[in-house]
């Protein structure tokens, strides 16, 4: 039987083939965003790390050209700024020429008890977190629809799905973010435009270092989790690369949740 045209041989398997596609991922210096940047490179796009932090979002994006051996681009962007996301699809389109997938990982997270919140606090991370996938989605998907083609996953978080101790700005961000992926998906389907969202459990990373330090709360993290492991940034990676891929084609409005069963109890 001929094989999919959307697989590429891969160490005597198969993968999602990503060629020629260019991909634009925020917060991808390091941790979740990272993961995803080198799957989707693995896959054959071209990609542009994006972060606030260019020094760092250059290295990576150095490294992922060398080991891909695929073009790549850094751009420094802070999410909650119109000028600066405008400015990251400006220059994605001088590089590239076009932007075919855009992954809005950007994030930020800090606890804090509710009664303890200033608006601050709060404006901070809804600016960041949900303000920042607005603004993105918007601006990638204005070029997107020149062509009738474009996929856009959202980073939410089971923190969306369930409540979290001492987050909850996070968990309305998180929230929102699921459902802001429903209503694009709505209005940007006639174009062709898939828009859905990976809603991560706990992950290895540095946003989550303090879990992973304390024993206490490690051991109760994992006890709540079946599979009994804290995930990597390549589990999550693997179901981004499912959903920008074109086997994803009848897919869109929805939120894979990878987290081990956490929130199947």
């Amino acid at each position: 039987m001929e094989k999919s045209r959307y697989f590429i041989k891969k160490r005597g398997g198969l993968m999602f083939s990503l060629k020629n596609k260019v991909a634009v991922i925020t917060g991808a210096r390091r941790g979740i965003g990272r993961g995803i940047a080198e799957k989707l490179a693995e896959a054959g796009a071209q990609v542009v790390i994006s972060d606030i932090d260019l020094k760092e979002s250059q290295k990576t994006a150095k490294e992922i050209a060398e080991k891909f051996k695929q073009e790549t681009a850094a751009v420094k962007c802070d999410v909650s700024n119109k000028k600066e996301v405008d400015a990251l699809m400006r220059k994605t389109l001088e590089k590239f020429g076009k932007i075919d997938i855009l992954v809005n990982n950007a994030g930020i997270f800090f606890q804090k008890p509710f009664l303890e919140y200033t608006e601050t606090d709060w404006d901070r991370i809804i600016d960041t977190n949900l303000k920042g996938v607005y603004l993105c989605s918007q601006a990638a998907a204005k070029e997107m629809v020149k062509k009738n083609y474009g996929k856009i996953v959202n980073i939410s978080s089971i923190a969306g799905i369930i409540g979290y101790p001492g987050a909850a700005a996070y968990c309305a961000s998180k929230a929102g973010i699921i459902n802001l992926t429903r209503e694009i998906a709505l209005e940007l389907a006639p174009n062709k435009i898939n828009v859905n969202a990976v809603a991560p459990g706990v992950i290895e990373t540095p946003m989550t270092k303090f879990i992973m330090e304390n024993k206490k709360v490690f051991a109760q993290t994992l006890a709540a989790i079946p599979w009994k492991r804290q995930g990597q940034p390549m589990d999550i990676a693997n179901a981004v690369l499912y959903l920008v891929s074109d086997e994803a084609d009848y897919v869109t409005g929805q939120t894979l949740v990878v987290d081990g069963g956490w929130t199947i109890q």
